[in-house]
């Protein structure tokens, strides 16, 4: 008799995209464990206990404790979606960046500088207004327009005197103004599930600062750009968030492993949590998507 398929799901807390996940693996009989980040831990010398799964969802709000996890259970050989690679790269905006503009992926001009010396010069050659970004970060936070130098001296002198890790990177974009909407598109593997407007009069959309959701076309156009962007990261569950340029067309502004769709589930009608448990059952019956 064949071994029944064991899941694991690492949260930092139950929000309604996990009641759906956990919905969706009952739904289907899936024997799956929830584990809380908060709560478990790793001897690295003792790595059997997490090969008893054969794969792990990985659903963590905290991008640290959810990378290092993905890299010990990639290390034990567990499949995991997505995978450390992936994550590492996604949860980080310059290094999503660089990955884009390696494979020729159209998004907004980016500079980086490592002193606010440097990133006052940068800004001052872009031209205002520019947006100024922790590389670091979710939900639209810490997020800072810019429109002159008195404001770029104070953001800048803030950053520096915070002196965390995340704030000596002056991550600097061109601002871009949007037709009071973005795009935020689901992939998962080599398809694009589904997408939606995000509609704000504020210039940040994010469904979590208060942007309205309404379905989106998948023209060939979004298509053809969210599977180039999200296999430029290396594939998996993710969100495409993509912006309208009058000129220059679609560009990809950030690329999201961990994403939410309390809104897009709604909105599209389709049961994102369910594609989501598809394919993580997948990833724990191939080897194609085992390990970092």
């Amino acid at each position: 008799m064949q071994r029944r398929l064991k899941i694991g799901v690492l949260y930092s807390r139950v929000r309604v995209e996990e009641k759906w996940i956990f919905a969706a693996m009952e739904k289907r009989g899936i024997d799956y464990e929830r584990l809380d980040d908060r709560a478990i831990s790793f001897d690295l010398e003792n790595p059997e206990p997490w090969r008893a799964f054969d794969a792990v969802l990985e659903r963590s709000i905290s991008y640290t404790s959810g990378l290092y996890a993905l890299r010990l259970l990639n290390s034990f050989g567990v499949p995991t979606v997505n995978t450390a690679a992936v994550a590492e790269v996604c949860g980080d905006k310059l290094t999503t960046s660089a990955m884009l503009a390696k494979a020729g992926v159209p998004q907004p001009r980016n500079v980086v500088a490592f002193t606010p010396e440097a990133a006052l010069e940068a800004i001052e050659a872009f031209g205002y207004p520019v947006v100024l970004k922790p590389v670091v970060g979710s939900w639209g936070r810490l997020l800072a327009k810019i429109n002159d130098r008195d404001a770029a001296e104070a953001v800048l002198e803030h950053k520096a005197t915070l002196g965390s890790v995340q704030h000596s990177v002056f991550y600097i974009q061109e601002f871009i103004k949007k037709p009071g909407r973005d795009i935020r598109a689901i992939v998962i593997g080599d398809r694009v599930l589904t997408a939606m407007y995000r509609k704000s009069e504020h210039w940040i959309t994010n469904t979590a600062r208060g942007g309205e959701g309404e379905l989106c076309p998948i023209t060939p156009e979004i298509e053809e750009m969210c599977l180039k962007a999200t296999a430029a990261v290396g594939g998996g569950v993710l969100a495409v968030d993509l912006i309208e340029h009058t000129e220059r067309g679609y560009l990809v502004n950030e690329i999201n492993h961990t994403m939410e769709f309390h809104t897009m589930q709604p909105v599209s009608g389709i049961d994102i949590a369910g594609e989501i448990v598809e394919y993580t059952v997948k990833a724990a019956k191939s080897s194609e998507i085992q390990v970092w």
